[in-house]
């Protein structure tokens, strides 16, 4: 009680309740769904990467026997598996050459479009422009148009202009169409920066170039890596713009493989290496920047 007479209440402290512990049931019912999730994703990875690993060993073997036993014959005889193939593949001028032609598409396609898409993609996201909302609209309107529809006007436009049957050309095409994804992912993600982060950039003296470049950039990096590897498995894997547009002296890799088809019973093991070749190298870039793509995949799925 207080000098002028009215009653305090004394705070009164709550009692911890303990938390309940599941009985024995849940839990080993917990533990067996923990397992069956387990082993379902082991099981689901394996037979995802049977094939990868049916073609790996049919790439070990020579073509005569592939065409007895098959390639699960290396379980009981381990020492059919010989490295020949590879050897007489890497000798031929035309399977490099195809090799070479496939990194000089992919790479400068996959930078052109990271670069550019994350410019449009700063510009659409804050700056003002007249006509922003109109252009980004036509950027989003773009990503239905099919490759199939551009492939006679392009090809009328780039045998006037001298780009037909060029790696130039093949860039360029795919840069053309990467492009409306690019720019409608990236200015998506950076719509989500914070404002106030911009702003007190602004307000230390930086310009729109320095505020993209140590700004935006570093915090858009997820997205910018996804994207990358979209289009490198795009650009990679491509057969139809490589078939119309690339040189045919020197087609990429898929093309290459596909003229190999025509005589199929003869040549699996050019087939099988080159094949695996052309489906290790997009592997590898997954799995090196898997991190980066999850990273992008999850960005703005939760704040």
């Amino acid at each position: 009680m207080t000098a002028t007479g009215v009653p305090v209440e004394r705070p009164t402290t709550a009692t911890a309740v303990p938390a309940r512990r599941p009985g024995p049931v849940a839990a080993l019912a917990g533990r067996a769904a923990g397992g069956a999730v387990r082993v379902f994703l082991v099981v689901a990875g394996a037979v995802w990467l049977l094939p990868t690993a049916g073609l790996l060993l049919s790439s070990l073997l020579s073509s005569r026997d592939l065409d007895t036993h098959g390639w699960w014959q290396v379980f009981t005889a381990p020492s059919r598996l010989t490295a020949e193939n590879y050897s007489s593949l890497l000798s031929d001028d035309t399977i490099t050459g195809s090799l070479v032609s496939t990194v000089l598409i992919t790479v400068p396609a996959t930078l052109l479009v990271l670069v550019l898409g994350a410019f449009a993609g700063y510009a659409f996201a804050w700056l003002d422009f007249p006509g922003r909302d109109g252009l980004f609209l036509v950027v989003v309107a773009l990503l239905v148009v099919p490759v199939q529809v551009a492939l006679i006007p392009v090809s009328e436009l780039f045998g006037k202009v001298g780009l037909f049957e060029t790696t130039a050309g093949v860039v360029l095409f795919h840069t053309a169409f990467g492009l409306p994804f690019a720019v409608f992912l990236l200015r998506n993600f950076f719509a989500e920066i914070p404002r106030e982060l911009l702003e007190a950039a602004r307000l230390d003296g930086a310009g729109e170039l320095r505020l993209f470049a140590r700004v935006v950039l570093p915090l858009g990096g997820p997205a910018i890596a996804s994207l990358g590897i979209f289009q490198f498995l795009w650009v990679w894997n491509d057969m139809l713009v490589a078939l119309v547009f690339a040189d045919s002296a020197h087609p990429p890799i898929t093309v290459a493989l596909q003229q190999q088809v025509r005589q199929f019973g003869n040549n699996i093991d050019v087939l099988a290496p080159g094949a695996f070749l052309s489906m290790v190298v997009p592997l590898v870039v997954f799995f090196a920047f898997q991190r980066q793509f999850v990273s992008g995949v999850m960005a703005g799925a939760v704040k």
